[in-house]
């Protein structure tokens, strides 16, 4: 698919930060795959696909959350990740602010969106759903790993927050990369260098 207007252009001769040769990837058993696939530095690569597809048990896969049955995910030395998850769960015991939990990510405060200013100082605790899905995908992008990795990044935002996130993609720096998974089918041609569709299979339906 092609390339978005804000996405960012890969490099070239580069290593990929990150290769899926064939992978078929699941819980107590496989639900997704064969998947063949490459990120590389300075590129957002989207995945895209119906609900159950197995998306997100493709990223899972590649942190170590999901079992890979067959194929393999070649990383590339030393890779930092940094993972936003679909559902980011909101640590009622926590006692941090939001910019307390930027610094933990090792993220920046000067490099954040205007709009995540007034959240910096907030207890974790008083955050909407909302709020801690925004400060996640921000903390996420800004931190230092080399491949962020955002599961729905969008979800339960408003427009103003999709659009301070954008910015944050647009300004990627050209030796990191991005796997983003969204059902927002704008969002992905926006930013993405390359969008692969996951098709559904014999056993996307078969859940962990």
């Amino acid at each position: 698919m092609g390339r978005g207007a804000n996405s960012v252009t890969p490099g070239r001769g580069q290593q990929p930060l990150v290769t899926f040769a064939a992978v078929r990837a699941g819980y107590r058993q496989a639900v997704v795959g064969p998947v063949s696939f490459q990120v590389m530095p300075g590129e957002i690569l989207g995945l895209s696909g119906a609900n159950g597809a197995g998306k997100s048990t493709l990223l899972n896969a590649l942190t170590g959350v999901a079992r890979v049955f067959s194929g393999k995910i070649h990383r590339s030395p030393g890779l930092s990740v940094s993972h936003h998850r679909q559902r980011p769960v909101l640590p009622p015991e926590l006692p941090l602010t939001g910019g307390e939990l930027l610094r933990l990510m090792n993220a920046h405060h000067q490099d954040q969106p205007e709009r995540l200013q007034p959240l910096l100082d907030k207890p974790l605790a008083k955050f909407s759903g909302g709020q801690f899905q925004f400060l996640q995908a921000c903390a996420c992008i800004g931190s230092q790993s080399d491949l962020i990795i955002l599961d729905e990044p969008t979800n339960n935002l408003d427009g103003h927050a999709i659009h301070s996130l954008s910015g944050l993609l647009a300004a990627l720096a050209p030796h990191r990369g991005v796997l983003l998974v969204s059902h927002e089918q704008a969002f992905l041609q926006d930013h993405c260098s390359r969008v692969i569709d996951i098709p559904l299979s014999d056993w996307s339906y078969q859940t962990p």
